[in-house]
């Protein structure tokens, strides 16, 4: 009998593409959802994290937990009530399903919780970060820190957790790729800022496959960074970008000064630093299909696609 994978956040960038690879290795899936929507060949639970109301049908079905659910980062400037906003849709909604399955006295199999690289803070430089680095003092830090903390709610009841700290992910179909390569389509393609600073980037299908692993796999515990092998610069990226555009690259770079008043302290998204190393996933025997930002951009921009 096929097992079923239950998916909070799971009309999200990731979790859509997440949906059709575990549909076509066989699994059911079903999502925790605000809305009564209806997704093709996915199982549609209500939830309601404000009322602390949750669907009991979800979690009693449920073989796996997957838990992509959060307010985005980069919707809207940083404003006080905002910054909390990110905070609560994270960690209360972990505290409830936690709740709840220690009421009916369930345990799925395995409880993947997404989590970010933003762990390590916004801007770390050009310091190598691996998952035994401490985390960052600023806000994409703090967010982390308490997102992972909520989740040890559900490992306290006994469930293997693996938390994955999902890099930059590359995808045709949203996050950030769409929004740089959209000037280059224009002939205005340009880096951020200085251009140099590191951007930790994963394919959406590697990432997805990595989500899968960690679910499947009994010897995955604890913390895995969702990232590729070879971090690149900006200016590196959006280079390949307009090389494989065949699109001429703007000269000047879009000053830094200009993006943080656009965007305020939400600017750190893109003008930060961080190089992240996937150290715990190169001693498994995971393999990526995309190990170099060229071979991804070149199967995302020309909308292939590889499961």
């Amino acid at each position: 009998m096929a097992e079923t994978v239950l998916i909070t956040g799971g009309t999200g960038l990731i979790g859509r593409r997440l949906t059709d690879l575990l549909l076509e290795r066989g699994y059911k899936v079903a999502y925790l959802s605000r809305g009564a929507a209806t997704y093709p060949n996915v199982k549609v639970y209500q939830w309601d994290i404000q009322k602390g109301e949750v669907d009991k049908e979800a979690l009693l079905r449920m073989d796996y937990l997957i838990h992509l659910a959060g307010a985005g980062i980069a919707d809207q400037r940083w404003t006080e009530s905002r910054k909390k906003v990110i905070i609560s849709s994270r960690t209360d909604s972990i505290r409830l399903l936690a709740r709840h399955m220690a009421q009916l006295g369930v345990k799925p199999k395995a409880f993947v919780p997404s989590s970010a690289i933003g762990y390590y803070g916004a801007d770390t430089g050009n310091a190598h970060q691996t998952e035994a680095s401490p985390a960052g003092q600023d806000f994409m830090a703090e967010v982390t820190v308490q997102w992972e903390a909520a989740a040890d709610a559900v490992r306290d009841l006994g469930v293997r957790t693996v938390k994955i700290r999902t890099g930059v992910v590359l995808s045709n179909q949203g996050g950030a790729l769409p929004q740089i390569a959209a000037p280059a389509r224009w002939g205005f393609g340009a880096p951020l800022g200085s251009g140099e600073q590191w951007m930790s980037w994963i394919h959406i299908d590697d990432i997805c496959r990595m989500f899968i692993e960690a679910m499947e796999n009994s010897d995955w515990e604890g913390v895995y960074n969702g990232v590729a092998p070879a971090p690149v610069t900006n200016r590196q990226l959006t280079q390949l970008i307009c090389e494989i555009m065949n699109k001429p690259q703007w000269a000047p770079a879009v000053p830094a000064f200009a993006l943080k008043l656009v965007f305020g302290e939400m600017a750190a998204v893109v003008l930060g630093s961080s190089y992240v190393e996937n150290q715990r996933i190169s001693q498994t025997d995971f393999r990526y299909i995309f190990t170099n930002p060229e071979d991804a951009l070149i199967n995302l921009l020309h909308k292939k696609s590889h499961t």
